[in-house]
């Protein structure tokens, strides 16, 4: 029978891997979407890499910070859907100052969420049906890149779904990575380049921001709100689940200040971590909810790892065939996806303000320079009180 101190080190293996298979989780089934966002946004290849490895840096202090400070596998993340957002939101002439301006507004919003309890019950009175609604249209045209790319070239997108589809079946947390393994494959297989020493190695590129209030407007609080909605939302409950009650003020201002930090180099945001949470907060990371905390600064240490990896996924990104990686994104996508649609639709009496504001987020409709997020949600909650006022007013008293 073996001793306690055998058992601690195996334990605390068990803590150290889960958390090496959060960030590896974490980074690879979307890091693609990443770069594909802040390029949309402006950004040259440089500097979307830049954005990358800076987003794994603040990750990293981030996490570490809150698990040592707090003694919880409190884990962040940033956003794939906010990633989604920006690939979605880009358009012909797009300022990366400009942008760079706008992840400093959603830092300074997620701080003041974190000061000011009314503007989280502010947050909190706009109707899940629409938010969900807008989550859903930001993701939807993303999601549909993995079945367009599927029919533009077949031939190396099937590989990529099949394997994706078979590690679903058996094995489903390593699906991403394991698609994101045949994507490299076949990118191997194609690739019109070879780089060199230099362009591999990873570097910090700051841009002075600039503020565009029809930017600030159209992208920066349409990519809060997501955050807010497919982040910290959903964090908090599979916290909950696990028996971690997350520290929310400090949750936040840790998260605003890291973004802050990042934002000039071109990070967009750093979240509360919501599907990897689990990962490092389940029974499987270690048996001891108290111990848990190690898988959190395992995954630190992993994201710091995988930061020095940006030049190289940049350069791939690159010179793959159009659409190829960010298939991979795409299927990680669509189970958000599908948990948006579910929420949007849950209520009744909302379902049609909750599809109006997912067509219009979808269509990508632009008016006066402002982003179709921002109109989704717009018309879905104009939609939504106009409706809930004519029933109000038609039922008998």
């Amino acid at each position: 029978m073996p001793d306690s101190s055998t058992s601690d080190r195996g334990h605390l293996a068990g803590a150290l891997l889960a958390g090496v298979v959060t960030a590896v989780v974490g980074f690879s089934s979307s890091f693609a979407l990443v770069l594909t966002g802040l390029t949309a946004q402006g950004a040259t290849t440089g500097q979307a890499a830049s954005g990358l490895l800076v987003l794994c840096l603040a990750m990293a202090l981030g996490i570490a910070v809150l698990a040592l400070r707090h003694r919880m596998p409190i884990t962040l993340a940033w956003s794939t859907p906010g990633a989604a957002l920006l690939a979605g939101a880009g358009a012909s002439g797009a300022v990366w100052s400009a942008a760079i301006g706008t992840f400093l507004l959603v830092a300074a919003l997620t701080a003041l969420t974190g000061w000011w309890p009314w503007l989280a019950r502010t947050l909190g009175a706009i109707p899940l049906s629409v938010a969900n609604a807008m989550l859903a249209g930001v993701l939807l045209p993303i999601c549909v890149t993995a079945f367009t790319t599927l029919g533009r070239t077949p031939r190396y997108a099937a590989p990529i779904l099949l394997t994706w589809l078979l590690g679903y079946a058996f094995a489903r947390r390593w699906a991403v990575p394991l698609a994101l393994v045949a994507a490299l494959v076949v990118v191997g297989l194609t690739l019109d380049g070879t780089p060199s020493a230099a362009a591999l190695v990873p570097r910090l590129t700051w841009t002075a921001p600039t503020l565009d209030l029809r930017l600030l407007l159209g992208l920066g609080i349409p990519l809060f709100l997501v955050n807010i909605a497919s982040q910290y939302a959903p964090g908090v409950a599979v916290m909950k689940t696990y028996g971690y009650t997350v520290p929310w003020r400090p949750t936040m201002l840790v998260t605003a200040g890291v973004s802050a930090l990042g934002a000039p180099a071109g990070g967009f945001a750093v979240n509360l971590a919501a599907i990897s949470a689990a990962l490092a907060a389940s029974p499987e990371a270690h048996p001891d909810p108290r111990r848990r905390w190690v898988a959190a600064v395992s995954a630190a240490g992993g994201y710091v790892v995988l930061g020095l990896l940006s030049a190289a996924a940049a350069f791939v990104l690159t010179h793959s065939p159009p659409g190829l990686v960010i298939t991979v994104a795409a299927l990680a996508l669509l189970g958000p996806l599908g948990s948006a649609l579910e929420r949007c639709l849950a209520e009744p009496e909302d379902r049609e303000a909750a599809v109006v504001a997912l067509v219009a987020t979808a269509s990508g409709l632009s008016l006066f320079g402002v982003g179709a997020a921002f109109w989704g949600l717009v018309c879905g909650l104009l939609v939504r009180t106009l409706l809930r006022t004519v029933r109000a007013r038609r039922r008998p008293i």
